[in-house]
């Protein structure tokens, strides 16, 4: 007997659709799905405490898939668009200057002339607001944990995780079975790195014949600046230093809201040195002469961190599999150039809410969604990841200045043509493949944090308002002790403490001089990078209790 066979019974519930996920993607098909039939029973499972808190991006949205979603929110006085984009700046940096690039030489798709500047988890809000009124029924708190198969194999459900285990993974006191949402079709809009998505992936070959999914780290902070510093509209995007020319990724700034700041940096996850720490890059790029004076006399009011996909058009997976279907960031939607994802998370959900909502309407239920796989790429999310298919693996072969340049000249001739003059590149490995052995590098020394621009770890999470209750089992599962200690600390360094943006990981010395790990839950921000990382794939996030995590505001 297992401990499962002691547990009660789980309640059960069924419903047409179960999405896992409020964000853009899970919300807007959630909506689709009562636009199309209101007496369909939908059901949206969200692992924050409330819809939004877990939500983090730039973000500046594209809004022509909102426009098609609710058709006349411009009119309303509610809506979270707010900040139109007036300025659009791209800057390259040099440690000691940097230069402008001329919007001219960038193709039309690079153009923010039309978009909005957002806290996307105040669009998630609103987006999930408009659900509820439409009766979809949105339950905050509930972290989904298990997949649940019928007897043919295909989907049938999701569960949710228990609540009051113990470290042990035992009942406590306060122990709450999870509940059981069986429906007729499952809809996975987790994010990047999804742990349900994982195993629907892994269980369905969604991958079979697909370029590994690729990963950047964003880290950002939201900043209240002095009125002067202040340009409602700006956008900046940066690329260089503190990068080599041989890692990948940039910043962003923009100007928003009253006074508010979004400021953050994107670094690819296929970097190869074990002692770059994407936190204390972030931290550096702040002092830049160019970046600096814009937060002089500002306060730091908010820190997140998130994993974002970057495979693009050769990485997305088979999106339909029996009984459901990947959405959104789930899939890997990401446009990785224009560093914007919500647009494709909208239709995406909405072509998933389509392609069920016939197959229901026909009495059909727990089989796959062929048309909704048949259709992404001859759609406009096809259209835009087409376009910009080699903007990645360019960056990756050539480093900044030569893959900057080609993937410029690829756009260009995507836009003009139609065509590439590279075809479809691959991305090669896997980023948890990419890293070097520590002996190939040297440890780099990262400024100390002056408290006042740049700053430390604990002091960013506690702005996360992040929180995990003591005592239950540990969400971040370090599955074989002896390789984690072995392998990713001696051979590579232990680059856990550096690649996490919070914290978490950290080995320490004991009085009789052995090496230990340690990981630090409470601190978890759910960004997902260990389990993308890890050279040995050894370390794997799962769901906390469900509410638990950060709670992000305007981010």
């Amino acid at each position: 007997m297992n401990d499962h066979d002691s547990l009660p019974e789980r309640e059960s519930m069924d419903v047409d659709v179960v999405i896992v996920g409020a964000g853009p993607a899970g919300l807007s098909a959630a909506i689709r799905l009562k636009q199309i039939d209101e007496n369909l029973s939908v059901v949206v499972l969200e692992k924050a405490g409330e819809v939004g808190a877990h939500i983090l991006s730039g973000a500046v949205v594209d809004p022509f898939a909102v426009d098609r979603l609710l058709p006349g929110w411009r009119d309303e006085e509610d809506h979270p668009f707010r900040t139109p984009v007036t300025q659009d700046r791209f800057h390259f940096l040099s440690e000691g200057g940097g230069a402008t690039l001329p919007n001219a030489l960038m193709p039309k798709l690079m153009s923010n002339h039309g978009n909005f500047i957002v806290s996307l988890g105040n669009v998630c809000r609103w987006l999930g607001e408009k659900a509820e009124a439409l009766g979809v029924e949105i339950y905050p708190g509930f972290a989904a944990s298990e997949i649940l198969y019928d007897e043919s194999g295909a989907v049938a459900g999701v569960a949710t995780g228990d609540m009051g285990l113990d470290a042990a993974g035992k009942p406590g006191p306060n122990f709450q079975r999870g509940m059981a949402l069986m429906a007729k079709y499952v809809f996975l809009g987790e994010g990047a790195r999804g742990s349900l998505s994982k195993r629907v992936i892994h269980r369905y070959a969604l991958d079979h014949g697909r370029e590994p999914q690729k990963y950047g780290l964003g880290i950002k902070e939201l900043w209240e600046v002095p009125a002067d510093k202040h340009q409602p509209g700006l956008v900046q995007h940066t690329f260089g230093w503190p990068l080599d020319r041989s890692t990948g990724g940039g910043s962003f700034i923009y100007h928003f809201g009253e006074n508010l700041v979004a400021v953050g940096f994107v670094l690819h996850l296929n970097y190869a040195n074990p002692y770059l720490s994407p936190f204390e890059e972030f931290q550096r790029f702040k002092t830049h002469a160019h970046i600096a004076p814009t937060f002089e006399g500002g306060k730091r009011i908010a820190y997140g961190a998130r994993a974002i996909t970057e495979g693009g058009w050769q990485s997305v997976p088979r999106l339909a599999f029996p009984g459901g279907a990947l959405i959104g960031c789930s899939a890997g939607f990401v446009n990785v150039p224009r560093i914007k994802g919500t647009h494709n998370a909208v239709l995406s959900g909405m072509q998933a809410a389509e392609h069920a909502a016939a197959a229901l309407a026909e009495g059909r239920s727990r089989d796959t969604l062929e048309g909704y796989e048949a259709g992404w790429r001859d759609s406009e999310i096809g259209r835009d990841l087409k376009a910009v298919r080699n903007v990645k693996p360019l960056w990756s072969k050539f480093g900044t200045f030569g893959g900057i340049a080609l993937g410029a000249l690829d756009m260009w001739a995507n836009q003009l043509t139609g065509l590439s003059p590279f075809g479809t590149m691959k991305h090669g490995k896997p980023d948890y493949a990419t890293l070097d052995p520590k002996v190939m590098h040297r440890p780099i020394d990262y400024p100390k944090p002056d408290g006042k621009l740049t700053f430390d770890k604990p002091s960013s999470v506690f702005l996360s308002n992040t929180h995990h209750e003591e005592g239950q089992p540990v969400h971040l599962v370090n599955k074989d002790a002896y390789l984690q200690k072995r392998s990713e600390l001696e051979e590579y360094g232990g680059p856990s403490e550096r690649y996490c943006p919070a914290g978490v990981y950290e080995w320490t010395t004991d009085e009789r001089g052995r090496r230990r790990f340690v990981i630090n839950a409470q601190n978890c921000v759910h960004c997902k990078t260990c389990d993308i990382k890890d050279p040995n794939q050894n370390l794997e996030w799962v769901p906390p209790q469900g509410g638990e995590g950060p709670v992000y505001e305007n981010m």
